[in-house]
């Protein structure tokens, strides 16, 4: 089977397990056990499933880098169909690290954070926290950037003239 087709195939089972994961965990109640402190009663699942998405995507890109490294066996980063792989690997490392840099930048100075169960998280995590989160955002504005660039097709078009 084609790598796109495996590709596919992966990336729609993975958007109907999330579409569903989320459904239950908007549609099915919440657990009001301690005053004001009210979660969706599927709170875990979503935990979980970030987990497990996460650490699916991490060996995915081992994978990858793996399979791409013996695939082109020394090859540059030459337009490969068209597009400049190279360039996009080149600017989507220097995005990331700007993306941390900028979110660590946004979140120095944040104070300690007390939880509604009295847990206390230092300023230092919080900091951690924030960065991430920053990053996050950038990065799916970028890769939506990247879709709708990708789907235009003006990367090929410029590519081939």
């Amino acid at each position: 089977m084609k790598v796109e087709k495996i590709s596919k195939r992966v990336l729609s089972i993975c958007v109907g397990i999330i579409l569903v994961c989320f459904a239950l965990f908007l549609t099915i109640g919440y657990d009001n056990q301690v005053g004001d402190y009210n979660k969706p009663r599927l709170t875990d699942v979503i935990m979980w499933l970030m987990y497990i998405m996460a650490i699916a995507t991490a060996l995915l890109v081992v994978w990858s880098v793996i399979r791409g490294i013996q695939n082109s066996k020394g090859a540059g980063g030459s337009a490969t169909g068209g597009v400049p792989g190279g360039k996009i690997a080149f600017f989507t490392i220097i995005l990331l690290i700007l993306s941390f840099v900028i979110g660590t930048v946004m979140g120095l100075g944040a104070e300690p954070y007390t939880a509604a169960d009295g847990t206390v998280t230092t300023a230092g995590w919080v900091t951690v926290v924030d960065a991430f989160c920053v990053s996050i955002g950038i990065m799916f504005l970028a890769a939506a950037a990247a879709v709708c660039v990708s789907m235009t097709g003006v990367l090929t078009k410029s590519a081939s003239k």
